[in-house]
């Protein structure tokens, strides 16, 4: 009698109370030169990251040329340190593939796969296990970059490869129009989920209310295996006369709270500019909304993702590797994101 109880105690502790994913810990590294940063190591010593996903270049469409380019490709100007593995990453703008064709689908995935394998040799690495690529595809050009994806996946350089692709929020909810990517795992991005060029208060990296109206009834049930990546950074939106102008890489939240340069909407994120600020590119009465993420929004992100979230292995990557940016997190700040998930 006591063995069955103690039976059926590990039956419900194994199947009532849910499988927990096994969660991996990295970052994107999102800069175009790698230097080796002793500060922010501590992070992926810390969580004891065993690979990084770093971005390898841009690619856009040159009218000029009349054929897809590289943007911005990555410089190893320090070798990646030994015991961490290199995810490559390739971001493709999406209106790549609305001038495109299969025979130029063919020759794209040959220069990014043979341009990716010399890129992680100069990293230092010999060769490396996953290429991801970054593209919000949509309805028009689904069936053009699918078709690229699976010219990509035998190129000889990918053999033994996994391909790993990003997912947004709206490719989950509109699956049918969106589709399903011919690869084997998805890196579902959580941010940049709201409307960035739209004036007002709202925050465009994170907002809990479209990330449940979007996943809360679809994610369970999407049919690859899922990756997440949340988001550590923030940025300042430059409104003139009302319009989006752009995102400012000159504006700190420091700048923001000088009453001498800004004046604070008391009741939203909202600040506008006093006087001429040329160092920044801004002029008088131009209106910067101050978009950041606090661990408190992170939390609930992950708590939202654990419970509809299949359990399954998977990789936490936070966007992205700055030490900058994480110094505005605890290391227990993250691990509660960790645990949620």
């Amino acid at each position: 009698m006591r063995k069955f109880v103690l039976l059926l105690i590990s039956v419900f502790l194994l199947f009532g109370c849910g499988q927990k994913s096994n969660v991996h810990t990295t970052f994107y590294f999102w800069k175009t030169n790698y230097k080796q940063d002793n500060k922010a190591d501590h992070y992926l010593q810390r969580f004891k990251s065993g690979s990084i996903y770093v971005r390898i270049m841009d690619v856009d469409f040159n009218p000029d040329l009349q054929q897809a380019a590289p943007v911005s490709p990555i410089k190893f100007s320090d070798a990646l340190p030994e015991q961490l593995e290199i995810i490559p990453v390739v971001y493709i703008l999406n209106n790549v593939f609305k001038h495109l064709d299969t025979t130029q689908n063919t020759a794209l995935a040959d220069r990014i796969a043979t341009f990716v394998d010399a890129k992680v040799k100069q990293a230092g690495k010999r060769d490396f296990t996953t290429l991801q690529i970054d593209c919000d595809w949509t309805k028009s050009t689904k069936v053009n970059y699918f078709d690229f994806l699976e010219r990509l996946k035998v190129h000889r350089v990918m053999k033994g490869k996994q391909l790993s692709v990003t997912l947004r929020m709206h490719q989950v909810k509109n699956i049918v129009s969106s589709g399903i990517p011919p690869v084997e795992r998805a890196m579902l991005m959580c941010y940049n989920m709201g409307n960035l060029r739209k004036f007002g208060p709202q925050n465009s990296i994170l907002d809990q209310q479209e990330m449940t109206s979007y996943l809360q009834d679809h994610l369970k049930n999407y049919p690859l295996k899922l990756d997440v990546a949340l988001p550590v950074f923030e940025w300042a939106v430059v409104f003139r006369k009302g319009r989006y102008a752009g995102i400012s890489k000159r504006i700190q939240k420091a700048q923001l709270d000088d009453g001498t340069l800004f004046k604070r909407d008391p009741n939203s994120s909202l600040y506008e500019l006093l006087v001429d600020y040329p160092a920044a590119g801004l002029k008088h009465g131009d209106v910067v909304r101050w978009e950041s993420v606090n661990a408190a929004d992170l939390l609930l992100a992950a708590e939202f993702l654990g419970k509809h979230l299949k359990s399954e292995d998977r990789d936490l990557v936070f966007y992205h590797l700055d030490s900058n940016l994480l110094k505005n997190f605890t290391d227990e700040d993250l691990q509660k994101v960790i645990a949620a998930l």
